[in-house]
C-alpha cells in the first residue's frame, strides 16, 4: 500500500499529464488550481474556470476542497465564496477515486445535474425551479461575464480580441509594458 504523500504525488502527476491546465500554490503539492471548461450541452459551455483545490494530509482517504475562484451561478456553489456542495466529494468520497475523477465526472455532473432542493445559492435554486429557461440565460450571463478563458489566466492571444482583453481590467505597470529597452 502506499503512502499518501506518494498517492497525492501521482494523482497530482496523472491530472497534470491530462488536458487540464494546473497551476501550483506556493511549494508544496497539496494546494493547486485547475481550469476546467463547462460541459458542452450545458448552458456552461464556453466558461473557463479557475477551481481552488486543497488536498488534505489523509488525502486519498479524505476527499479533496474545491472551490470556484471566479463567479459561477448555481444552485450547489456559493456566490460569494466559491464552495462547492457536492455530495460525491464531500460525504460519499473514495480512496477509489482521484483528481482527475474531479474535474472528468464530479463537476461535470454537478453542472449537468444541479440539485435545487440543496442549495448553497437559494436564488439560483428558485430560479432554476420557477423558471428553467430564464435560469440558464443567467447562467449563460456569468459565463460570460467571469467565466472568460483570458479571466483566468489564458494567454493573451487566446482572446478573441483586443477589446475583450481591455474589458477584463487587464492591469499592467509600465514595466510590463514596454519591457527592457534594446541597446
Amino acid at each position: 500500500m502506499s503512502s499518501p504523500s506518494k498517492r497525492r504525488e501521482m494523482d497530482l502527476m496523472k491530472l497534470m499529464m491530462s488536458d487540464y491546465k494546473v497551476e501550483m500554490i506556493n511549494d508544496g503539492m497539496q494546494e493547486f488550481y485547475v481550469h476546467f471548461h463547462g460541459p458542452s450541452d450545458s448552458p456552461y459551455h464556453g466558461g473557463v474556470w479557475r477551481i481552488r483545490v486543497e488536498l488534505p494530509d489523509a488525502y486519498p482517504y479524505k476527499s479533496p476542497s474545491i472551490g470556484f475562484i471566479n463567479k459561477i451561478y448555481h444552485p450547489n456553489v456559493d456566490e460569494m465564496s466559491g464552495s462547492v456542495c457536492l455530495d460525491v466529494i464531500n460525504q460519499t468520497w473514495s480512496p477509489m477515486f482521484d483528481l482527475v475523477n474531479v474535474f472528468e465526472v464530479f463537476l461535470p455532473q454537478l453542472l449537468l445535474y444541479p440539485n435545487p432542493s440543496d442549495p448553497l445559492n437559494g436564488e439560483a435554486a428558485a430560479l432554476m425551479m420557477r423558471d428553467r429557461a430564464s435560469y440558464e440565460q443567467r447562467v449563460k450571463e456569468y459565463c460570460e461575464k467571469y467565466a472568460k478563458a483570458e479571466d483566468v489566466g489564458a494567454a493573451p492571444e487566446e482572446a478573441s480580441s483586443d477589446e475583450e482583453m481591455s474589458e477584463a481590467g487587464y492591469d499592467s505597470s509600465d514595466d510590463a509594458v514596454a519591457g527592457p529597452v534594446d541597446p
